[in-house]
């Protein structure tokens, strides 16, 4: 018998193996280029089967959804595998959602952990093909056990579906992988299914972004639920002035020590906020050459009646404003329009909840729905 001849680049042993267990060789792309093209046409396949599977949902989708809502006790998902790992993460979204949810290993069920199914609780089955030994063998008596059995699989015609209470199908998807055989786009697939039914059970129990924040106390998630009275620059840390003052006078009464804030809140005698001045207008005045204003009222100069948040508004709302405005910064106002706090954009990204950029003070520009007090 001839040597396996060795290539540049493959190893002959392997080569040999591959060819004795009947294997195919993909020779992998040697370039930058041709590797970037191989792993964008990897998540574009694994885009596309999750379109595919948005149009093959039905009505059971729906039903799934109001059976989730519904359920007095727990979601119990189950699933082998891949799809057991997708479960676990689907119990996940389920629980941070506002439904309450426990993963159940199928092995792990029948010794002894079915004593973890109750009657009221709601089952999601989990499987590609709807085949899986373990799952199934179990599927029967989860049903019997429980208010019912929701299946998620690719098609409604495989035994699991058909010992289902609620069949979801979401299509046969070919998988990323070359060899067509790691799933990839299947659990992709399965994945961002349960999401949805997850999502639209936890609109239909009315489930708020204030309920959001109970589940999610910590970490910059955690933050941005947060009110903005705890992530404003109380105001002893903020520059604050009287509209009647000169813009000299004020850029020299107005220093702080710490971290210095990019704007002056303006008020009346009334103490109410009836502007604001940026550095960015005094930048301006100097450009155009404008020295004489500096001896003027500053109230002549600031912007008038500038967007400002209460100190409940929810911080991810005030960071939606800053990036929709394109503003730095954002006063904080009580009942009365008196100012308590600022939020700087600085701050948000010392934070990291906000990206880096420049946005600029534009009086112009006004939200889609403006803060009322």
């Amino acid at each position: 018998m001839s040597a396996v001849p060795q290539k540049q680049g493959f190893d002959a042993t392997e080569t040999a193996a591959q060819a004795g267990r009947g294997g195919h060789h993909t020779a992998a792309p040697e370039t930058l280029i041709e590797r970037l093209r191989m792993i964008r046409q990897f998540v574009s396949t694994e885009a596309n089967a999750l379109q595919s599977a948005a149009k093959n949902l039905g009505p059971s989708a729906v039903q799934a959804a109001e059976l989730t809502a519904e359920c007095q006790g727990n979601i119990v998902v189950t699933g082998v595998g891949k799809a057991g790992l997708v479960g676990q993460k689907l119990v996940a979204t389920l629980a941070s959602t506002g439904t309450p949810a426990h993963f159940l290993h199928p092995t792990e069920a029948v010794h002894g952990d079915f004593g973890r199914v109750r009657s009221d609780d709601l089952v999601w089955a989990i499987s590609n093909s709807g085949r899986s030994d373990e799952v199934l063998a179990i599927a029967s008596q989860l049903r019997r056990q429980s208010t019912g059995l929701i299946s998620i699989t690719a098609d409604e015609d495989n035994p699991l579906a058909k010992t289902a209470t609620c069949k979801v199908a979401y299509g046969k998807q070919p998988e990323a992988c070359p060899h067509g055989l790691a799933p990839t786009s299947s659990t992709a697939a399965m994945m961002a299914v349960g999401d949805a039914i997850a999502l639209m059970a936890s609109q239909l129990r009315r489930f708020t972004a204030t309920d959001f924040r109970r589940f999610h106390p910590g970490g910059a998630l955690g933050r941005k639920l947060d009110r903005v009275e705890k992530l404003m620059r109380p105001l002893e840390s903020c520059r604050l002035a009287k509209d009647s003052v000169s813009i000299r006078e004020c850029m020299v009464t107005c220093s702080i020590s710490g971290r210095r804030s990019g704007a002056i809140m303006l008020t009346n005698t009334d103490n109410v906020l009836t502007g604001i001045f940026t550095d960015s207008d005094l930048a301006r005045l100097l450009e155009s050459r404008c020295e004489d204003a500096l001896d003027g009222p500053i109230g002549d100069k600031m912007t008038i009646d500038p967007h400002c948040v209460s100190p409940e508004t929810m911080a991810s709302d005030a960071i939606s404003l800053l990036s929709q405005l394109r503003i730095s910064e954002l006063p904080v106002v009580d009942a009365m329009r008196r100012p308590v706090g600022m939020i700087d954009i600085t701050d948000l990204i010392a934070l990291g909840e906000i990206a880096d950029s420049t946005p600029s003070h534009d009086p112009q520009m006004r939200p889609i729905v403006p803060f009322k007090l």
